[in-house]
C-alpha cells in the first residue's frame, strides 16, 4: 500500500541567457540536487510573502518584481521512505536585486536553511539525476516556449 502526504510550496524562477537560477539543496528529498529557490508558507503568510521571504533566505537576494504565476505538481518518492509526497508548487517568474546580496542565514524560521547557495545552471546540463522535479518542470516549460 502506498502512503501519501502533501507538501505545498512557493518558488521563484529567474532565467536569463540560457541559465536558470538554482539553489544547492542540502536537505530533504531533493538533497544534493539543484532546486528552485522557495519553500513552505508560514502561518498567516500569503503566497507572494512566502516567495519574497524564501528567495531572500535561500539566495541572499531581494525580489524586486514577480509575475506569471502558475501551479504545478509532482509525485516524489524519497529514497528509503514508504511515503510518496504529492508536491504542489506555485511558481512565479521573479526579478532580483543583485546589487545588495546578503549572507545566507544558517537558521531560518522553520529550522536550518536547506540552501547551500546558488548556481546559474545551463538548461542543457539539468536532468533527473542532478535536479529536482520542480526544476525539470521549468526546464520543460522553457524548452516548449523556445520550440
Amino acid at each position: 500500500m502506498t502512503v501519501y502526504s502533501k507538501h505545498f510550496g512557493v518558488y521563484g524562477v529567474y532565467f536569463k541567457a540560457g541559465k536558470l537560477l538554482c539553489i544547492h539543496k542540502n536537505a530533504g528529498p531533493y538533497q544534493n540536487r539543484y532546486d528552485l529557490p522557495g519553500g513552505s508558507q508560514e502561518n498567516g503568510e500569503g503566497l507572494t510573502e512566502t516567495l519574497v521571504r524564501e528567495i531572500k533566505e535561500e539566495t541572499g537576494f531581494a525580489v524586486t518584481a514577480y509575475h506569471h504565476n502558475r501551479i504545478y505538481d509532482a509525485f516524489v518518492k524519497p529514497v528509503h521512505e514508504i511515503r510518496t509526497v504529492h508536491h504542489i508548487f506555485a511558481v512565479y517568474d521573479v526579478e532580483l536585486d543583485f546589487n545588495t546580496p546578503s549572507k545566507l542565514p544558517r537558521q531560518v524560521s522553520d529550522g536550518l536553511n536547506d540552501s547551500d547557495g546558488i548556481a546559474f545552471v545551463d538548461l542543457k546540463t539539468l536532468n533527473a539525476t542532478n535536479a529536482s522535479p520542480l526544476v525539470l518542470k521549468i526546464v520543460d516549460e522553457i524548452n516548449q516556449k523556445e520550440d
